[in-house]
């Protein structure tokens, strides 16, 4: 079977070194790829919002089944641009990518079946949204309805600040399009979890729960990033716990999605929190968390590309899902100055050193290669992972991993998981 995954990062290098160990898979390729994935795929010099690129090669290339890893050409309709021609892909429709294309759009769903999230208002006018906020008060959180890559929802401490926020969403158009109508919410109180289920259209299966890391320096202090690091299982997700979510979260926006004339397929990713009342949906993504998917598939003991392709296939009940008894953890390496401004070429070393430990697998989130040499090439740029009987062990055996790269403009935080562990103690 040729298999293609679209995208460039983290997830995409994971996709792929799972995807690789597949009996199934005869040639992989990745568009556009990195460094780091030309280790285990033929990457493809195209971009991962080039439909129609991706199209072609698709099409000339005889490709049978397409992993669309990022949210970007989901939201666009990159999957039903490919079941028109014919070709089977992982990952939701345009219609059904809504739930992340969409903040108001998955809260008017939530509404309608019962799902529990925060209470929130939808505003199309900059004066309507300033005026809810001062009658609500603060704290409150102000959304970016669209796309902004991760950076547009703000945690507003005081009216002020909210006030601010709908001026640089809204007024100042700082993501564009993403904002031409925002969401303004409650301010949860909890931990955050990350939750996972596989999605054939009818039947949804939980995958092992991840927690994130989104704040760049220790302490979770400084700004949020894309995720500085991750590990798998989450202890605030036990079994319990697990079915709970499924039951009142997942499920019904299955079936609410199916009954709206948008069946789910792909990966469903909900953003949790963990209140008082119970678990809330903070909002959808329709794709694999980056960096919660790497520790995922290092855990994972099933072949990945049969999972896919039940998914698509609409078999996956049918499906049988096998994860290593350990504990995985991954630690992001980025670029000094990251989230903001960064620089780009340094040159990284020490990698093959790293990753040849025992349970390491280094994967390459935003590297490029130029004579022989590894280059950064993007914010996050590696995540270093590891497989330990605990997240503690996994802890102590990625930090050494990272404490054999040399990377002199590169930094990291020093407490991924710091939450388990203390949880342990």
């Amino acid at each position: 079977m040729k298999v293609l995954v679209v995208g460039s990062g983290g997830r995409e290098h994971s996709l792929c070194w799972a995807i690789a160990k597949s009996s199934q898979c005869d040639e992989l390729y990745c568009a556009p790829g990195n460094a780091g994935i030309d280790q285990v795929a033929i990457s493809v010099p195209v971009p991962a919002d080039d439909l129609d690129g991706i199209m072609e090669f698709v099409l000339d290339n005889e490709v049978d089944f397409v992993v669309v890893g990022p949210e970007g050409p989901l939201v666009a309709g990159l999957v039903d641009h490919l079941e028109a021609a014919g070709v089977k892909a992982f990952g939701p429709s345009a219609k059904a990518a809504a739930l992340e294309g969409s903040k108001a759009f998955t809260k008017d769903l939530c509404g309608k079946y019962g799902i529990p999230t925060a209470e929130y208002a939808r505003f199309d006018e900059p004066d309507a949204a300033k005026e809810y906020i001062r009658i609500k008060g603060a704290p409150i959180v102000v959304k970016a309805d669209g796309l902004a890559a991760g950076k547009g929802v703000i945690l507003c401490r005081n009216e002020n600040e909210a006030y601010a926020a709908i001026d640089h969403i809204m007024t100042e158009a700082a993501f564009g399009a993403a904002g031409s109508e925002v969401v303004i919410e409650e301010m949860m109180t909890g931990e955050e979890a990350s939750f996972f289920a596989l999605v054939d259209g009818k039947t949804a299966v939980p995958l092992v729960a991840a927690q994130d890391h989104k704040a760049a320096f220790d302490g979770d202090e400084g700004p949020n990033t894309g995720g500085m690091g991750a590990y798998s299982p989450a202890p605030v997700i036990d079994a319990k716990m697990s079915q709970q979510v499924m039951d009142t979260i997942i499920t019904p926006t299955i079936e609410g999605m199916a009954a709206e004339g948008a069946p789910y397929k792909g990966v469903l990713y909900a953003g949790l929190m963990m209140t008082e009342k119970g678990p809330q949906l903070i909002e959808y993504n329709v794709r694999f968390g980056d960096p919660e998917c790497q520790p995922m598939m290092m855990r994972l003991k099933s072949d990945l590309l049969d999972l896919l392709m039940a998914c698509a296939e609409g078999r996956l009940a049918k499906a049988k899902l096998e994860w290593r008894k350990e504990a995985a953890l991954s630690v992001v390496m980025a670029t000094q100055g990251y989230p903001g401004h960064y620089g780009k070429g340094s040159e990284i070393k020490g990698l093959e050193k790293a990753a040849a430990l025992k349970d390491v697998e280094i994967f390459h989130a935003g590297t490029r290669e130029e004579d022989g040499r590894i280059l950064a090439n993007a914010g996050r740029v590696l995540n270093v992972t590891a497989l330990g009987k605990t997240v503690a062990e996994a802890q102590k055996r990625a930090y050494k991993a990272v404490g054999l790269i040399d990377w002199p403009e590169g930094f990291c935080r020093s407490d991924i998981g710091w939450r388990a562990i203390k949880s342990r103690a």
